[in-house]
Parts: structure tokens; C-alpha cells; sequence
């Protein structure tokens, strides 16, 4: 089994630090855990040895750690945002009504002694000498023995106690579908140091970024407990569980008690894991033999749904294979748990208790994240519109392949109406806006999920729909196994088509500026032609497709190049004759064309509805 592991990793190290990008390098870190899980107490006990490389070009005097658990302790930063905050997540609070009006409470400011969570930390040593360690809030800083040098290793250990907080948000005991564990941000996690210098983000509510390396994890708990998570089990012949080879049958001895599971998981970012004692746990071999694991309560009512939901698993797969890449490694499990629906490495904690219809939609977009977060892993807490914005993109359409809707339907039209519902609202904040630092929790949401997936939809727009596959795929090829930045899509982008798209980029993701274009005028001149006049009423500049239809039911194309592209689209509508008219130029509020015809019936900008107009009414213009 390890000699397996060891030539199965290679491809995976091969790809460390191959960022097309000049210049580019990336810490690298080695974990050890050895863990144990008094699981009647929700309490656990653990030590840790990190091996890390430091890879920068800058000399190290501080590292920082991340205790993510201490965020769930009464008057925590999260439970400060909770309360302060206009929408708090309403998983996360309490709804009630005072003097007839209606009351929030947010759970962590409840929570007593044995319900709160906490990661503990002692004897740190780096390199067997003892270093200086502060805890602020659900950051530990440490002041080191020794500076770590340009291109140098040094060695962290220390001693970690942790208490499972009630489930509240991601991590937790006892969720309400009745999961006993859901160990996610569970460890000491080492901050991430790159080009912009150290990401000790408190956790307050958002996502999170990492450092690639690879993590051996062993586990002791219960022995009826039965774990799924991040890695290849490594011992499952001892283990069984459902883990252990087929014709193998697994007996402990009378007075076991409790079993020690060892996960090792090679470049990686995170390691998560759920555990109960009443799971069920199914196998099913996936594409490109990715072994596909099936961890949920046996609970009658939702048994059913989870068998009809694992061949799905296994077409979502093919298809992110397909339209993405290859994933990388040879497991992806999918274990009930959690509050809602998280990605992390190799695997994905999910609500269980759900619709047929919703457990595959949940599971592809969680799934659809193993590409765009755990293998193209960048900052969350920065750029989080690159991870849910693309990973809704690619799920959405997969879920109209593997799950067609009754009714046709455009995958796409949700993100569309919620981006311009908020930016209409006055709450919109620019992209740049750091994830924590939203005012409400709509417009963080609206922002990530559906304007990061309109930025690809209309970038199929911009440069065509063949462009954009070759784009996606083009950079998940240059960039896994590193931490790409909105810049580097968008040189993929341009590489691939010859635009010039710093315009998109920076108008997009930097500004809250929208995009209105309206036809101002349409009229007939003596030499039997029309003229047209269009007037642009946002400020973001974008090219244009308009269709001219006539009385005699025949169609014209007409392309305005946006001239800050510097570059032309070839014709969408192959079917139809198309002209490229004269560029816009960005300065000028209208633009106007003529028409060799005056028998217009209509003239429809962006007939595909792929341009995100703030106000579509304009766009059309019907003769009476």
C-alpha cells in the first residue's frame, strides 16, 4: 500500500512550484499528527511536528498559526460579527420574539464551559528549542528560537488539546442531523506566507488559505466510530470499517476498545474529517479509478437517496474531468455533516437530510470545489469570487447534464438576477472588498457566488464561448498545485484569444461600476438606410453583439469592438451574415452605425442575454 502511495504522489510533487508565473515560489510543509478523540467528552489530545520549507527569498524571524476553534468562545470576533452585523447567518443565531418584535441571538455568546471549542497549545519548540508563543484570539503568534533562512527547513513541534464546540458553523459536535463529529479546522494550521507576506486572517466567518504539503495524520477514537476525510486510510485491513480489500474480513480482539486510523495525504492544503457511530459507508469505483466514498446516517428515510445519489457522484466526476481537468488524486469522499455543504481536501462535508435533487446539487458544487479551491487554491479570504464565482459556473452546468430540469433552463440566469438585484441595491462593495469586511452577509454571498460566476458566462461573452473552455482548462493546467491570483486568469484569457482584458479585470473585480447600453434612436435617411444611435449609460466598457432583424424575416449581425481590447471576436452566429463595425472608444457617450436597409422589424443588443446590463429595457427596439 505505501509503495503505491509513494509512486501515486509523484505526478502530484512533480507539480510543486511549477507556477508559469517568473519568479513565483511557495512555502512548503510537512505535518505529523498523532491524535486522540475522547469522544464522549467531545475532547482531544494531540501532538504535532511540522517540517517546513521556506522557500521565500526573505528571512523568517515569526510564523503564525491559525486555532480556528477559538472563534466559538462568548465574545469571540465571530461571536462580535454575529451580533453586530445586519444578517447574521441564520444558522449561526437564535430567532425569537421580545415585546413583539423580533430578536437575534447568536449561539457562540451562549455557549457554556463544556460547549465551547478551543485549541490549546504547549511546548513549542522549533528545532528542539523552545520559542515564544501568544495567543490573540484564533491566532497563535510565535516569536522563533532561530530566524529561518532563504531556501532553509527548520522543525516545529508542540503539544495541542482541543474541545469540540457545538455545532454552529462548519466544525462541531453533534450536529442537528445528529453527526457526532465534524472535524474541520480542527488542528494547528500554519499561516500562509507568499508574495504579499504573512495571511494570519482571524476567523471570523469566511473561507480560508493554506499551505501545500502533505499531512500524516493518525487517529485514535471509539471503535465503532467509523471516519471518512482527507487521505488514503493506511492501514484498512486493521481498520475494516468498509475500508478494508475486498475478501478481507476484519475481527479485533475482545477487549479493543478503541482504533488507531492513519491517513496520510500528499500535497494538500487542509485535512478534515467527520466521524460517527452510525454511519453508513458505501464504495464506488469512479472515473479514472478515483475511489468514491459514501459516508452518511443510517436513517431509513434518507437511505434511498443516497444510493440513487452515488452514480451521480461518478458523473460529476467525468464531467469536471472532462470541461476542467483530471483530479489528481485516487479517493473523494462525501460525508454527511457539518451545517450546510464545505469543501476540503479529497473530500466534502454535506447536510444529509435533504431531496434527492438537492443532495446531487450540493455534492456537485462542493465536489466542483476539489477543482477550483483544493487544487487551484487560491486566497479565499481575498479573491473569494474565484472559488464559489467559478465553482458555481462549472456546477450549474454539470447539474443540467447529470440532472435535467423538467424544463429547459439557462444555468447561468440566477447569478445573473442576483448580481444586478445587487448592484441596484447601493450595498454592493468591489470584489477587492476583503471577505470578512462585507457590510451584510447578502452582499458578501451575491458577490462571491453570483457575480464571480456572471465574470466568467460573460467572459465566454467577450471572447467566445470555444475561448473560454480552452481558458478554464488552460489554467487548471498551468496553475494546480499552486495559489494563482485574479491576474493570472485573466493572462490565461488573454493568451489563449489575443484580447487585451485588463479593462474587464480591473472594471469587474476592483470597481462597483455597471454595465447600460441602451439604443437611442433608430431612424430611416433618404439613402434608403437607417441610422442608429446607442448611448452608453454605465461606466464599464464592453463590446457589442447586436442582431438586425428585417420584415422579410432575414438577420444581420453587427460587432462593436470594445477598442481597449485591441481585438475582434470571430462572428457567434456562423448562420448569419455578421459585420464588424468601427470600434468605441471608451470616452465617448454614444456611438451610432448605419443599416443598409430600412425595413427593420427589430434590433436586439446582446440577443444572448450574456452581458450583465443593469437595465435591459433599452436594449431592444421593436418598429411599431
Amino acid at each position: 500500500m505505501k509503495k503505491f502511495l509513494f509512486l501515486s504522489c509523484l505526478p502530484l510533487l512533480l507539480w510543486a512550484q511549477n507556477n508559469p508565473n517568473p519568479g513565483y515560489w511557495q512555502q512548503h510543509v510537512d505535518y505529523k499528527m498523532d491524535v486522540k478523540m475522547d469522544v464522549k467528552k467531545f475532547q482531544y489530545t494531540g501532538k504535532q511536528e511540522i517540517v517546513y520549507t521556506n522557500h521565500s527569498n526573505d528571512t523568517l524571524h515569526k510564523v503564525y498559526y491559525h486555532l480556528f476553534n477559538n472563534a466559538f468562545q462568548p465574545g469571540s470576533e465571530m461571536d462580535a460579527r454575529l451580533q453586530s452585523i445586519l444578517d447574521p447567518d441564520k444558522r449561526m443565531v437564535r430567532t425569537f420574539k421580545k415585546e413583539g418584535k423580533e430578536q437575534k441571538e447568536s449561539k457562540i455568546s451562549t455557549l457554556k464551559p463544556d460547549e465551547i471549542g478551543y485549541l490549546n497549545i504547549a511546548n513549542f519548540k522549533q528545532d528542539g528549542a523552545v520559542a515564544t508563543t501568544k495567543v490573540v484570539g484564533t491566532i497563535l503568534e510565535v516569536t522563533l528560537a532561530n530566524p529561518i533562512l532563504p531556501k532553509q527547513k527548520t522543525t516545529f513541534s508542540l503539544d495541542f488539546e482541543g474541545q469540540v464546540p457545538l455545532q454552529i458553523r462548519r466544525s462541531g459536535r453533534v450536529s442537528d442531523e445528529g453527526v457526532a463529529l465534524s472535524m474541520t479546522q480542527w488542528y494547528p494550521k500554519l499561516c500562509e506566507y507568499d508574495f504579499e507576506g504573512w495571511h494570519a486572517n482571524p476567523y471570523i466567518a469566511r473561507e480560508f488559505h493554506g499551505v501545500w504539503g502533505n499531512f500524516d495524520v493518525k487517529i485514535t477514537i471509539d471503535k465503532d466510530y467509523t471516519i471518512g476525510g482527507t487521505g488514503y486510510l493506511q492501514n484498512p485491513n486493521e481498520i475494516g470499517h468498509g475500508y478494508q480489500d475486498a475478501g478481507v474480513t476484519v475481527t479485533y480482539p475482545k477487549k479493543t476498545k478503541t482504533l488507531t486510523w492513519h491517513f496520510y495525504a500528499p500535497n494538500v492544503h487542509d485535512f478534515a474529517w467527520g466521524a460517527d457511530n452510525d454511519f453508513i459507508h458505501d464504495k464506488l469505483m469512479g472515473p479514472n479509478n478515483v475511489e468514491l466514498h459514501f459516508l452518511y446516517k443510517n436513517k431509513k428515510d434518507n437511505i434511498e437517496n443516497w444510493k440513487k445519489m452515488q452514480p451521480k457522484t461518478a458523473e460529476l466526476l467525468a464531467f469536471f474531468n472532462e470541461n476542467v481537468g483530471l483530479y489528481p488524486y485516487k479517493q473523494y469522499s462525501v460525508i454527511q455533516g457539518g451545517d450546510g455543504g464545505m469543501e476540503y481536501g479529497m473530500c466534502t462535508l454535506i447536510t444529509g437530510n435533504r431531496s434527492f435533487g438537492s443532495l446531487v446539487g450540493v455534492t456537485a458544487h462542493e465536489m466542483a470545489h476539489s477543482w477550483f479551491q483544493f487544487v487551484l487554491a487560491t486566497n479565499e479570504s481575498k479573491h473569494e469570487w474565484m472559488d464559489e464565482g467559478f465553482t458555481s459556473y462549472i456546477s450549474n452546468i454539470a447539474m443540467n447534464k447529470v440532472l435535467p430540469p423538467k424544463k429547459p433552463e439557462i444555468p447561468y440566469e440566477d447569478a445573473y438576477n442576483n448580481y444586478i438585484y445587487l448592484a441596484k441595491s447601493g450595498k454592493e462593495q468591489p470584489l477587492s472588498t476583503h471577505a470578512d469586511r462585507y457590510d451584510v452577509n447578502m452582499a458578501y454571498g451575491i458577490s462571491a457566488y453570483s457575480k464571480g460566476e456572471v465574470f466568467l458566462v460573460q467572459l465566454g461573452y467577450i471572447i467566445g464561448e470555444e475561448n473560454l473552455n480552452k481558458t478554464i482548462k488552460r489554467y487548471y493546467y498551468d496553475y494546480k498545485f499552486t495559489h494563482p491570483t485574479p491576474n493570472d486568469i485573466k493572462r490565461v484569457a488573454e493568451k489563449i484569444s489575443g484580447a487585451n482584458l485588463d479593462w474587464y479585470l480591473l472594471d469587474w473585480t476592483l470597481t462597483t461600476n455597471t454595465i447600460d447600453y441602451g439604443i437611442k434612436t433608430v431612424s430611416e435617411i433618404q439613402t434608403a438606410t437607417t441610422k442608429v444611435v446607442l448611448e452608453r449609460k454605465g461606466r464599464m466598457p464592453m463590446p457589442l453583439d447586436i442582431i438586425v432583424e428585417f420584415t422579410d424575416g432575414t438577420k444581420e449581425f453587427f460587432y462593436i469592438p470594445n477598442t481597449l481590447m485591441r481585438w475582434e471576436k470571430p462572428n457567434p452566429y456562423p448562420e448569419i451574415q455578421g459585420t464588424v463595425l468601427k470600434g468605441w472608444d471608451w470616452a465617448y457617450p454614444t456611438y451610432s452605425f448605419e443599416v443598409s436597409k430600412t425595413n427593420i422589424k427589430s434590433i436586439t443588443i446582446d440577443p444572448e442575454n450574456k452581458m450583465a446590463d443593469v437595465n435591459k429595457e433599452d436594449n431592444v427596439f421593436v418598429k411599431k
